[in-house]
């Protein structure tokens, strides 16, 4: 038996790409806090979740000894439930959440920790001062800006929330005109910033030219054994490996000792050398396009951590993707 937890949009992927592997007598649980039926009635059986983080971690633990589940994958929060790894060991459950302990969240969740952190051991990456006051603002952005285009970003955040490249020129009013460019001149964000006394920390950094790769992958307590990268060509999602970014993406998800189904990003540069971006800790919104390459990262994990023959991994060369929406009937 396994469950997969609340995670990101892709959790009926990572149930679909698990059932597919498994064995038809391995059962597999979903759950969600919200009213998700596409997603929780995908799987054999589905659970609600309580509503607040401090008590879910306990319900856990209980509904998966009353069910006899001896799995257990943390999706979205995958830190809270880390510092309680004695607590599902003591209860006879194996838990992943994307990282080998504690550590790995310490520096991967705090963007500012996890820039020093590959800087450190010489991961090419991009640097990036954390400000919190007007004042350092000013200073972070003239000490980029003499190089080329700057942008900032929350310390600690996902989905791009935050995000914004600082663009001379443009319209003042653009950003509330069109924010899904992110675009916005660097005096109108300053006046803003600094219109409340306190702020949380946010990430300054130099904005790279060249295209990001996303890189999916299954970890195992540090080292990755199975990835598809994924880059955006216009409306379209292109997939690779065995290229300097993948390559990059690798060694930092096993130098931040990653365990589980996880995500690294890099950007390129003017070049086209990757540099490290972030690594988030549990699986993508988009990793259920990799099965387009011919690769099931989910069920590759599911059937390593539950001893079962693994799915081959056939990689199509040269196929191209692009997400649409469809509907998809649910009944209660």
């Amino acid at each position: 038996m396994i469950w997969f937890l609340e995670g990101q949009a892709s959790q009926r992927d990572i149930i679909k790409g698990a059932m597919d592997a498994l064995p038809d007598s391995v059962l597999v649980y979903a759950s969600h806090r919200r009213d998700r039926p596409e997603i929780t009635s995908v799987a054999h059986f589905g659970f609600v979740e309580p509503q607040g983080s401090a008590e879910r971690v306990d319900w856990v633990i209980r509904t998966a000894r009353e069910h006899s589940i001896k799995f257990v994958v943390a999706g979205r929060e995958g830190g809270s439930y880390e510092v309680q790894r004695q607590a599902f060991e003591a209860a006879g459950v194996s838990l992943v959440t994307g990282g080998i302990d504690c550590r790995t969240f310490d520096l991967v969740d705090d963007k500012a920790r996890f820039t020093a952190e590959a800087q450190r051991v010489g991961l090419p990456c991009i640097p990036a001062i954390s400000v919190a006051s007007t004042e350092q603002l000013r200073e972070a952005y003239d000490a980029f800006c003499q190089v080329g285009e700057v942008c900032i970003k929350p310390v600690v955040g996902i989905y791009g929330q935050g995000f914004w490249r600082f663009k001379n020129g443009v319209d003042p009013f653009r950003c509330l005109e069109n924010p899904d460019a992110r675009q916005v001149d660097f005096e109108t964000y300053l006046r803003i910033f600094g219109a409340a006394e306190v702020r949380n920390a946010m990430l300054v950094m130099p904005y790279l030219p060249g295209s990001e790769c996303s890189v999916d992958m299954v970890c195992e307590a540090g080292k990755v054994v199975a990835y598809v990268g994924r880059r955006k060509a216009d409306v379209h999602q292109t997939f690779e490996r065995n290229t300097q970014a993948t390559d990059l993406a690798i060694a930092a998800a096993e130098h931040f000792g990653c365990d589980g189904i996880v995500n690294v990003q890099t950007r390129d540069d003017a070049e086209g050398r990757p540099h490290l971006l972030e690594i988030n800790p549990r699986y993508s919104g988009g990793i259920g396009y990799t099965r387009e390459a011919g690769v099931n990262l989910a069920g590759i994990f599911a059937t390593r951590r539950l001893g079962y023959s693994e799915p081959p991994q056939r990689w199509i060369s040269g196929v191209r993707v692009k997400p649409i929406t469809v509907a998809v009937p649910v009944f209660n």
